[in-house]
């Protein structure tokens, strides 16, 4: 008997140690990709590979992060006993016996204004 291949995840968003909300978020791994608003539930398919998560508030603040898949040995122990192995091995190869952390925080990062925004002075061309 193998474990669920999917995993319900909660995101959330943090800039300057305060949680926002309303950002964009992409997580993906090599199964699929997944779009939510932070703060929110998603619904991923487990893997043994890293999630990566892509997040954006409108222009103002961005994040990249990833997160390694780990083993869920409480799972996989019980199926090694209950179904003479056979639940171990198909859950390692399908990724079921893998999760993520259920609570992942992405820390946001300001996004940089464009140079004439930030009081930069254009820089004039001339033509001959």
């Amino acid at each position: 008997m193998s474990d669920s291949p999917v995993q319900q995840l909660e995101v959330r968003a943090v800039l300057d140690y305060r949680e926002i909300g309303g950002v964009g978020c992409i997580l993906s791994n090599d199964v699929g990709r997944w779009y939510m608003i932070a703060p929110g539930r998603v619904t991923v398919t487990r893997s043994s590979q890293p999630l990566s998560i892509n997040c954006k508030k409108g222009g103002a603040a961005t994040a990249a992060e990833v997160v390694q898949a780990r083993l869920d040995t409480g799972n996989l122990m019980g199926n090694l006993v209950i179904s003479a192995g056979l639940g171990y091995f198909v859950d390692r190869h399908s990724g079921a016996g893998y999760g993520y952390p259920a609570i992942l925080t992405v820390l946001m990062q300001p996004s940089a204004p464009p140079p004439e925004a930030a009081g930069a002075t254009p820089v004039a061309t001339r033509v001959f």
